[in-house]
């Protein structure tokens, strides 16, 4: 199925819900209602506003569909914002107050031509408040200052105060906009989405809540050049798609990426909306399997960056693993989600920003069984020892690790839309850009003294080695590759991680916590050129290790050291590699957290936990 096709399912289905406009109509956030007597006098301004926290936040309410506004002056039906309705709004200092006369008339003008011979009490009162308003009487009629640069509608006072109806909910009022509608529809055409004949819109709504998009909203479907157009046709003649359906994919897809939504998440510079089919399932197994879905995908555990999360969402979160886990070892995916049905439609849109247009990064079609099969494949990747988190982390969180200082900002571009095609499907590798960025970002030495970030970090490196060999090698046993430290695993990157680890514990052990240590200054070089390195941090040890002999306390520790090292080098070519490709130095990276974070004791009575004394 299209992307706009099952949008436009989607729209059918919370439409019938009543949680989307009809078609004419779109949701958008309203600050206040106009209260009008039946003479056109105005009673007074309602605060539709709510509190969010310490915000007040407008209220998203259907109202007529507005014009869609590129240049000039166009004024939306019986509602607008301030610099239409009253011709006024306040400057960006908050304080001075600008005058624009034109936009008032023109929509005093608009509903002139439109409600001339209309004999609706509503729609009469309105018409005579327009024509008495004069922006020179803000200041004495009594409306609240926060009003300006606020989304107005009108009510009138008797409907208001018996059933909080506003004048373009009024019988007259939808008759009139169903009018205005059809005379606005050209020739029919047959509809690209619905296969039906009617006329095609020539603009296609604006979609809003796409991270980084225009805050007025950004266009899906559109033709704003003669480069893309064809055979003479017009804007959205191009492609004919019925006013009807261009409506009820924007509503759709508004409405799954509002603020607040269940239905989406933001992964790198992509935004994502999933929802899934009821044809066929009913609307309430859809619903089960979108709440399903975003428990997956957006779950709340004690290490992400929720200052509120408790012991319940850390129990969650052992939940969700254990179950993923279940799934990924072949048990029935039922032991996950038991009242989905795992053949319900699901469908996963991801969309970027690109001037005032979108560019779909991902359009994901299956079902919600191999969707669940392919997270659990994703988790088991992931998985490392000791964990990197408390349970499956945000897609999100995946990027972090990638970026410079860790924010969002700095994440590189397109790494979100190929991380999420790859995790969407478990027989593809990930990126070979995500491996690229962790390792760049350890080498730079960014936040590498953190331990958590650290262990982000190898757990990508180790998820990127296990999905390749899991498809390279398909006949080998995958199950707990590279999961925990593998003494036997032969690989000289590897093993070079494990020595590396070794020697800054000897280090550690013998100086200290001290300013720059082996890993602050050697790391990057060691896991790219180990033969330049390696010969300079042995000799180096052995120094270290002169420190610890003459110390009764950790001679025996110094023994245990020497052990460890002729362990992992008795296994190492006598000539080290001169350089490590990407994958080797993901591997050495993997073999470094293993060993440093390996609880083994030394032999004698008189050493301490090595792994508990070093410092992260």
């Amino acid at each position: 199925m299209t992307i706009l096709a099952a949008l436009n399912r989607h729209y059918d289905r919370l439409a019938d819900l009543g949680l989307a406009p009809p078609f004419g109509y779109t949701t958008e956030k309203i600050g206040f209602c106009l209260l009008l007597g039946a003479d056109g006098t105005l009673v007074r301004a309602v605060d539709l506003r709510a509190t969010e926290g310490r915000k007040l936040v407008e209220r998203p309410t259907p109202v007529p569909k507005p014009p869609k506004r590129t240049s000039g002056i166009s004024p939306a039906f019986l509602w607008d914002n301030s610099k239409y309705v009253l011709g006024l709004i306040r400057d960006k200092d908050g304080q001075t107050i600008l005058s624009f006369p034109a936009h008032q008339a023109a929509f005093r003008d608009r509903h002139e031509r439109a409600l001339a011979d209309s004999n609706d009490a509503g729609l009469v009162a309105l018409l005579i408040f327009l024509r008495n308003w004069s922006p020179e009487g803000f200041a004495d009629s009594g409306l609240p200052p926060d009003i300006l640069n606020a989304n107005i509608v009108f009510a009138l006072d008797s409907d208001y105060r018996d059933q909080h109806r506003f004048l373009h909910d009024r019988p007259a009022a939808r008759a009139l906009w169903a009018r205005e509608l059809a005379v606005e529809a050209g020739s029919p055409q047959m509809c690209l989405v619905t296969g039906e004949m009617a006329a095609p819109a020539r603009l296609h709504p604006a979609i809003k809540g796409v991270w980084g998009a225009q805050s007025s909203g950004a266009s899906l479907v559109s033709f704003n050049l003669d480069a893309f157009t064809s055979y003479g046709k017009d804007q959205g003649a191009n492609a004919p798609v019925s006013e009807a359906a261009a409506a009820g994919y924007g509503a759709a897809l508004n409405a799954l990426l509002e603020k607040g939504s269940r239905n989406r998440i933001q992964v790198g510079d992509t935004s994502v909306a999933f929802w899934a089919d009821a044809s066929g399932v009913g609307t309430d197994a859809a619903r089960r399997a979108e709440e399903a879905a975003a428990d997956l995908l957006i779950p709340r555990f004690e290490d992400e960056e929720d200052d509120d999360v408790g012991p319940t969402d850390a129990e969650e979160a052992v939940e969700v693993r254990d179950r993923l886990e279940d799934v990924s070892h072949g048990r029935p995916r039922a032991r996950l989600v038991a009242d989905v049905d795992p053949d319900t439609r699901f469908y996963l849109l991801g969309l970027a920003p690109n001037a005032a247009r979108l560019s779909v990064r991902f359009w994901h079609e299956t079902t919600f069984g191999p969707f669940m099969e392919a997270l659990s494949a994703h988790w088991h990747d992931l998985r490392i020892d000791p964990p990197a988190w408390k349970g499956p982390p945000k897609l999100q969180a995946l990027l972090f690790p990638t970026a410079v200082q860790g924010k969002a900002d700095n994440i590189p571009p397109l790494l979100g839309g190929e991380l999420m095609r790859a995790v969407l499907n478990p027989n593809q590798d990930y990126p070979r850009t995500l491996l690229s960025a962790v390792l760049q970002r350890i080498r730079a030495g960014d936040q590498n003294n953190m331990p958590r970030v650290f262990a982000a970090r190898a757990a990508l490196c180790k998820a990127w080695l296990a999905r390749h060999r899991r498809l390279a090698h398909p006949d080998r046993r995958q199950e707990d590759f590279l999961v925990s430290l593998d003494r036997a695993e032969k690989d000289p990157a590897y093993r070079l991680g494990r020595l590396f680890a070794v020697l800054e514990g000897i280090q550690f052990k013998a100086l200290g916590s001290i300013n720059a240590g082996i890993r602050d200054r050697y790391f990057g070089a060691a896991s790219a050129t180990p033969a330049a390195v390696f010969p300079l941090l042995l000799r180096g040890s052995n120094h270290h290790l002169s420190v610890l002999r003459k110390r009764p306390a950790t001679r025996g520790l110094a023994n245990w050291f020497e052990g460890q090292i002729g362990e992992i080098v008795n296994e190492l070519a006598p000539d080290l590699p001169r350089h490590l490709g990407l994958e080797s130095q993901g591997r050495f990276v993997v073999g470094y957290y293993h060993q440093r974070s390996d609880r083994a004791k030394p032999a004698t009575e008189d050493a301490t936990d090595l792994a508990a004394d070093q410092e992260p």
